[in-house]
């Protein structure tokens, strides 16, 4: 395939793996707001999405025994943290508002690299924090007295906190012991692993055999009409679980790392667009332009960090999911400082 045409594959395939994350909250939602718990829509999320990649996983068996901590820290902090916390502040806040919060991982990592470990970081990459830090404000309307439910937006940080999680387990050489000789651990590998270490995970917490099965069986209210359960849910693990990441991860492949990374940044554009067209969910406009910052704040902070190691993930919400996490790590992967997912 000539560079032309290889890039022209990657930027189709990340507009589609951003197109496919973005709608992940705005899927959930509804099924949320008709009676199921956000932790078992997380569950049902990540059990399905693992067992469509058990064939994978079974390929990539090997990982187990080279990478355990890799795939135990990657099912944790980036599949099971991420999804749970992102997912429960969609109970309390607007779809958009919360993978915005969620965008603030970039500027947490440079605050731990400068201040946990004591590395210097560039003044771009602190401007990134400090337009990022401001556009949040704009985004929860700081001076009417915080608009939006406190809880939601701490539930959000959670979901940005789980992804600095992984970041930081990466970083300090979870797995990073590869030579010349020894080939990198497949991220698509790492993504199914880490899809079935999140539902053991959430098994444990959401405990889905309490779940209300019989709303998968009707219809919910999505902005007005209704639209059955099980297609929402479909929609949830198909296409803004298994597609996202897979897409995500080659498409960071044949792109740079800076260009995958500014795409990856419409996922919360995508988001708070399909948010207000589906639910109804407006923002005001020192709202939409506080986001704007964040996005341009989280894109300059992370394309002036300091690239980690090789090493695999995805990101997402999911995080992030895989585009904005392969976009910190230029080796081999996706997730938001490893080679391998948002939110």
């Amino acid at each position: 395939m000539h560079a032309s045409q290889a890039r022209s594959a990657g930027l189709g395939l990340a507009l589609a793996s951003a197109f496919a994350f973005g709608g992940s909250g705005v899927a959930a939602k509804p099924l949320i707001e008709a009676g199921l718990d956000p932790l078992h829509v997380v569950w049902l999320r990540v059990a399905g999405a693992a067992l469509v990649m058990l064939p994978v996983a079974w390929r990539h068996r090997r990982l187990v025994r080279e990478r355990p901590v890799l795939l135990a820290g990657f099912g944790l902090f980036a599949v099971a943290g991420v999804q749970a916390f992102y997912f429960a502040s969609l109970s309390r806040i607007p779809v958009g508002v919360a993978l915005l919060v969620e965008y603030l991982a970039p500027a947490l990592v440079l605050g731990w690299v400068r201040f946990v470990q004591r590395r210097p970081v560039t003044r771009a990459a602190a401007a990134g924090v400090v337009l990022a830090v401001g556009g949040l404000a704009c985004v929860v309307e700081v001076w009417a007295g915080l608009g939006f439910d406190a809880i939601g937006l701490l539930l959000a940080l959670g979901a940005a906190c789980c992804q600095v999680g992984y970041f930081v387990l990466s970083d300090q050489g979870a797995g990073h012991g590869d030579t010349a000789d020894t080939e990198p651990p497949h991220p698509v590998g790492v993504i199914a692993y880490g899809l079935l270490v999140g539902t053991v995970v959430l098994t444990v917490v959401a405990r889905p055999w309490g779940m209300d099965w019989s709303v998968l069986g009707g219809r919910v209210d999505m902005g007005g009409h209704g639209v059955s359960a099980w297609l929402l849910l479909g929609w949830i693990v198909l296409l803004a679980t298994v597609l996202a990441y897979v897409t995500g991860v080659v498409s960071v492949r044949l792109l740079s790392p800076q260009v995958a990374g500014v795409v990856a940044c419409l996922e919360a554009v995508i988001a708070t667009v399909l948010a207000w067209v589906l639910l109804g969910e407006h923002l005001s406009a020192p709202q939409l332009v506080g986001g704007g910052v964040v996005l341009i704040g989280a894109f300059i902070a992370q394309s002036s960090a300091p690239r980690p190691p090789s090493g695999p993930v995805a990101s997402g919400p999911g995080v992030t999911a895989a585009v904005a996490a392969e976009a910190h790590a230029a080796a081999a992967g996706s997730e938001l400082s490893r080679p391998q997912p948002p939110p």
